[in-house]
């Protein structure tokens, strides 16, 4: 009901005919639009950043991220960004799409509510490939890439490549 009031209300504005334009240069922006609406509109949020519309992420205010992040947030869809323990991303890092960064495990005795564990950490210039799984309290250090598919279930020192299940040192750089 919410979606088609908003998209009716849309496409009445001088914007649908701004931002459905084929030739439009800015995709980040019109994505970035959109984003705001839905979650502006719909959920009554108002977003300190802005993301994919089809990412998730929980806990906004535990999720720190540098500069040259935000692009690639915008870009990379179905990504799921767990911060209930704290999520930091240092500068320039790549984040691709499908990434799940996880940074609390539910309590095994009460489902409801999470462990306490250290905030998840990830340095300057990394670099997350498509469909990584990062775990609480993992501390990537700056340079490090991590291969497409890859779990990362402990932590790793600086200028390295790191794949597999769970995910281990593959190359220095």
């Amino acid at each position: 009901m919410n979606r088609n009031r908003i998209t009716s209300f849309f496409r009445s504005t001088w914007l649908w005919k701004v931002f459905s334009r084929s030739d439009y240069k800015d995709v980040p922006l019109r994505r970035r639009f959109f984003n705001w609406i839905i979650h502006r509109c719909v959920y009554g949020k108002k977003l300190p950043f802005s993301y994919h519309f089809t990412s998730l992420i929980t806990r906004h205010e535990n999720f720190k991220f540098g500069r040259g992040v935000e692009s690639y947030l915008a870009n990379a869809g179905g990504c799921y960004i767990q911060a209930i323990n704290g999520v930091e991303i240092g500068d320039d890092t790549i984040i691709a799409p499908g990434i799940r960064i996880i940074s609390a495990n539910h309590n095994l005795n009460d489902y409801n509510n999470h462990d306490k564990a250290q905030p998840i950490r990830i340095g300057n210039r990394c670099w997350l490939g498509t469909n990584c799984i990062i775990l609480p309290g993992v501390e990537l250090a700056d340079n490090v890439i991590v291969a497409a598919g890859s779990v990362v279930t402990k932590s790793f020192s600086s200028n390295c490549v790191i794949a597999g299940t769970p995910a281990k040192v593959i190359k220095k750089i």
